[in-house]
Parts: C-alpha cells; structure tokens; sequence
C-alpha cells in the first residue's frame, strides 16, 4: 500500500510516517519512480509504534524493542530495558492517580461551597 492509505488506516500522518521511516521504525519498499510501498503488517506495526510512543517511549527505545516484537530477539538488556520502561510507567500511573484524587477533592468542595454559598476550606 502507499504512504496515503497506510496514513489512512492508521490515523497518522504522511509525514510522521515518514519520520517513523527515518528513525528505523517502518519500512517502505520503493518503485522505479521512488514510491514508497508498505506490506500489509504495516498497519499493526504503525499502531504498535503509535502505543509505544503514547506510553513515553523514546524513538530510540522503541527501535531497541521491536526486534523483539518482530523477530523474537530478547537479550537481557533489552529485558533490563523493558523493565525499566514498565516500572517508570507504573510510577506515572501512580503520580496520576494522586493527581485524580487530589481534583476530587477538589471538585468535592467546590461542589459544597457552590451549593451552600460558603467559601472553600
């Protein structure tokens, strides 16, 4: 498929595509009048990629990991790695929900003091 329909597949732009290419992420094969052409997989590896970025991961720890998610390839760095990427986005979740909480807080009183007219604590 061409860079057009991968983008309209996937919800992402022709030029993110082209970063994605740029950074090792995506592969294209190329036409005689230089055309880049996708396999079909290439949507579920732009969705992955687009998941992985969305969780904090750098460009350069997303090319790390995707031998293992294509090829199968695991070292334990690469397992050190995966870790360490899992517990920092445990750590946002928890901060997160600190950050919920405290707004309900927030909004509870707001809601006291918009109904009683008294102001906040």
């Amino acid at each position: 498929m061409r860079i057009g329909e991968l983008a309209a597949k996937t919800g992402v732009s022709v030029r993110a595509l082209r970063y994605y290419e740029e950074q090792h992420l995506l592969g294209s094969e190329r036409s005689t009048s230089g055309q880049r052409h996708y396999a079909d997989n290439a949507v579920d590896r732009v969705l992955l990629i687009q998941q992985l970025y969305a969780a904090g991961l750098s460009s350069r720890s997303i090319v790390e990991l995707l031998p293992c998610v294509v090829t199968g390839e695991v070292t334990p760095e690469l397992l050190e790695r995966l870790s360490a990427e899992r517990d920092r986005i445990d750590r946002q979740i928890h901060m997160l929900t600190d950050t919920r909480d405290r707004l309900d807080t927030i909004i509870t009183q707001a809601t006291t003091t918009f109904r009683t007219g008294r102001p906040c604590d």
